[in-house]
């Protein structure tokens, strides 16, 4: 009975984590350039059942079967699919189309420069002709990026006082004559990607950056590849597998409470 109660306990954490993961979802449903997550559930290892102290047998153990402890989170993980694009005819917005990131010279609040990459393409040109996020950090070019150098020389820059024109591989164009190229590049294992936080990804101990062949729309900005609908029938799955665990709880409380009161006196 106890093992019950505790297989049903981990259904119930199982479920509520699974929770929290549609609930991030939603909360950036509206976030430009944002991947889902998801999450797979893992059963603990089957331990084997084992009857002792049974006379029927000699006084020797015997094995009943296996039994299992409950479940686990597996695994979270990304999902990479491609959102929809919401033209904008802002010159300096900018969307992916394939696999890549923009590489950003990301500065932190204790004032640490670090190379970020991000899908989020909604970008300004400041009055020094900077390109920059909406947050302020620099958006790097294609030397900086897959040198993963966050120098000042390799900042995105342009004449802000000249129109301006990006073609699909990136190449910015002021006066007929290419003046910068955005910083476009790819992950070779996406195992070795992390999320940052603030809309950013990191790049973890093992990961290598390479060139991306992911083509670069201007004046529109990538929406966020989660649905809605999805994410709200899977959050009713979730209600009800979790009133289940309670179910689980409440049958295995009563079978114990009698057999503990109404058993153990007679």
């Amino acid at each position: 009975m106890v093992k019950g109660l505790y297989t049903g306990y981990t259904g119930m954490v199982n479920e509520q984590k699974r929770l929290d993961v549609i609930a991030n979802n939603l909360a950036n449903s509206a976030t430009t350039g944002y991947k889902k997550e998801g999450m797979v559930n893992q059963s603990f290892d089957h331990q084997l059942a084992i009857k002792i102290k049974d006379t029927s047998n000699y006084d020797m153990p015997q094995r009943i079967g296996s039994i299992s402890l409950g479940v686990k989170v597996g695994e979270t993980f990304t999902n990479w699919d491609q959102g929809s694009f919401q033209i904008t005819d802002h010159m300096s917005d900018l969307a992916l189309s394939g696999e890549g990131f923009f590489a950003i010279a990301f500065t932190s609040k204790d004032g640490e420069t670090s190379i970020k990459y991000t899908r989020d393409g909604a970008f300004s040109v400041d009055n020094q002709g900077y390109l920059r996020t909406s947050d302020g950090d620099y958006v790097l070019n294609r030397i900086g990026a897959l040198n993963s150098d966050d120098a000042l020389a390799n900042y995105v820059r342009i004449d802000p006082d000249q129109s301006y024109e990006i073609d699909e591989q990136g190449f910015i164009y002021q006066n007929g004559q290419v003046v910068d190229r955005i910083g476009v590049v790819r992950f070779a294992d996406n195992n070795f990607v992390s999320k940052y936080g603030e809309n950013l990804y990191d790049l973890v101990p093992g990961g290598q950056v390479i060139a991306s062949d992911a083509s670069v729309e201007q004046g529109c900005l990538e929406a966020s590849n989660v649905n809605v609908i999805d994410e709200m029938v899977d959050m009713i799955t979730v209600a009800r597998a979790y009133e289940a665990g309670q179910k689980v709880i409440q049958t295995e409380d009563s079978t114990l409470d009698k057999a503990v009161n109404s058993v153990g006196q007679v």
